[in-house]
């Protein structure tokens, strides 16, 4: 169990038929309470699909009763109609459970700029509907009907000792690169906590976790990481506790993101230390993870580490070239402005690759997770409309 492991909540994933061939299309997570309490991260993305524009709207009340997710279309770029059909699948919803529409989250994923098959989409809310439940099945396909480019779903699920827990699910292979946060992904919690404390907690986890993911560059228009709390357990943890559950769980869905994305054939953690500020070193490791020579080197197992010095010296951060120090998978290949060791001393065999670049100026750090880029990922994006 994993989005409806914390109590209180149920879940559905059926097949509306707004994807071809039967495929699950359509989720449904709903908290039964006591609390509604819930907080949301979007897109900075200038071009916000209709779904992210009404869900930050109703997020305002800090309040959902329910959240209702489809893939098989972004409902971007759509204008009014397609704001309009978010409002209706909201409102489809809200009568099932004799709420309002404003306690509705909509996600939508999948081809931007063309508008949503309502009398699909209206209709399979209510076989979502009739389909909720909690446990095993339930979740895994919630969190398949989500998927679009992925091969597998993403879950996860943490305990705390003291009774309550955190579940999850999210989807993205590709167009990942965060600003809040990146894909969609929906968190649970069965913890008793304030609306206030909730979104600082989401903040805190979404900020060193999804926020790090960076396969390519790309940040979508419909980007959402949400979490509800139905407070069922009873227990109400510290702020600290809270987000650390919260970080746990929204890294075990990163990396799971990270494995799936597309065409990778290296996971890649890009670690900037010694950084005059946090928002320096973020920038570095950014620059280093979506630079394409960089990422093509580490496609062909090549430690050229000349590339990567080359993107960290285009940032507009605060740099001293002679005290750059390199090191990829725990060889410093450069350092004090002169080369350290043959780059053939670094071992690129492996699937996994460590990046650390120590800028030596300051106390700021942050880790980029990311991958390569590989032919694989330039056939697939040219062989359909995303």
């Amino acid at each position: 169990m994993t989005v409806t492991q914390p109590k209180g909540f149920r879940a559905a994933g059926v097949a509306a038929g707004i994807k071809a061939e039967g495929k699950l299309d359509l989720t449904l997570v709903v908290n039964d309470g006591p609390l509604q309490v819930a907080a949301g991260v979007f897109t900075r993305n200038v071009i916000k699909a209709a779904p992210v524009l009404w869900s930050q709207e109703v997020l305002k009340q800090q309040r959902l009763k329910a959240v209702v997710l489809n893939s098989g279309g972004a409902n971007a770029a759509t204008g009014p109609g397609g704001f309009q059909d978010t409002h209706k699948t909201a409102e489809k919803v809200a009568e099932l459970f004799e709420a309002g529409a404003i306690e509705v989250a909509v996600c939508s994923t999948g081809l931007i700029g063309e508008r949503l098959p309502m009398d699909a989409l209206l209709s399979g809310v209510d076989t979502a509907f009739g389909a909720l439940g909690t446990g095993a099945e339930a979740d895994l396909n919630a969190a398949t009907a989500v998927m679009t480019t992925d091969s597998k779903p993403k879950q996860a699920v943490a305990k705390h000792d003291s009774g309550w827990s955190v579940g999850g699910f999210a989807k993205g292979a590709g167009m990942l690169a965060p600003n809040l946060a990146t894909m969609l992904s929906v968190l649970t919690t069965d913890a008793v906590v304030t609306p206030e404390v909730l979104d600082k907690a989401l903040r805190a986890a979404t900020g060193v976790t999804f926020d790090r993911l960076d396969v390519d560059g790309g940040t979508s228009t419909n980007d959402t990481v949400l979490v509800l709390a139905s407070g069922a357990s009873g227990v109400e943890p510290t702020e600290a506790e809270l987000t650390e559950l919260l970080t746990a769980v929204s890294l075990d869905l990163v990396l799971q993101l990270r494995a799936d994305s597309e065409g990778a054939t290296k996971y890649v953690d890009v670690t900037v230390t010694g950084a005059v500020t946090e928002a320096d070193a973020i920038a570095v490791g950014r620059t280093i993870a979506e630079d394409n020579l960089v990422k093509t080197a580490l496609f062909g197992s090549d430690p050229n580490w000349g590339r990567i010095a080359m993107a960290l010296g285009r940032v507009p951060a605060k740099i001293d070239p002679e005290k750059v120090a390199i090191a990829i998978n725990g060889v410093t290949l450069f350092a004090d402005g002169t080369p350290a060791a043959d780059r053939s001393e670094a071992d690129l065999s492996g699937r996994d690759i460590q990046i650390v670049v120590d800028l030596g100026l300051g106390e700021g750090g942050a880790t980029i997770y990311t991958t390569d880029l590989s032919h694989a990922y330039v056939e697939e994006n040219s062989a359909y409309s995303s």
